[in-house]
């Protein structure tokens, strides 16, 4: 029987919508105020779904406490308070678009997780604008 069991979590961030290889022109049409060259920040809040069937011993599907420490150390610890242009490695070619950091995200706490379990993460990046990834 398959379960899905969510955890939230949440993280603040600056960034800079625009491309390197863009003239500011054409990064200015497309990104609008988010190329502001001194950045700006968002509150982001995380949701990590993850699906699987329930350990007959345990009765988890995983335990909470192990998937709040993965986000601590793959999102919080690694996002937290920076400017994920210049202070996150993932997004040194990357543009921080949240498309862009909820496939990072994703990627980070996969890698974490034990190879059955099932992971979607929805990432707010204001309360009505939010994106999701299942991988």
């Amino acid at each position: 029987m398959k379960v899905t069991v969510n955890r939230r979590a949440h993280f603040n961030a600056a960034h800079r919508l625009y491309r390197k290889d863009w003239s500011n022109e054409k990064n200015n049409a497309v990104f609008g105020k988010c190329n502001n060259a001194n950045y700006h920040g968002h509150n982001y809040e995380l949701i990590a779904s993850v699906t699987g069937d329930i350990d007959p011993e345990t009765g988890f599907v995983i335990d909470m406490k192990n998937l709040k420490d993965i986000i601590k150390s793959e999102v919080e610890d690694a996002f937290d308070h920076k400017n994920l242009n210049l202070d996150v490695a993932e997004f040194k070619d990357l543009n921080p678009t949240a498309e862009n950091i909820v496939v990072i995200i994703h990627k980070k706490i996969k890698a974490k997780l034990e190879s059955h379990l099932e992971l979607e993460v929805t990432l707010y990046e204001t309360p009505r604008n939010f994106v999701s990834y299942s991988g």
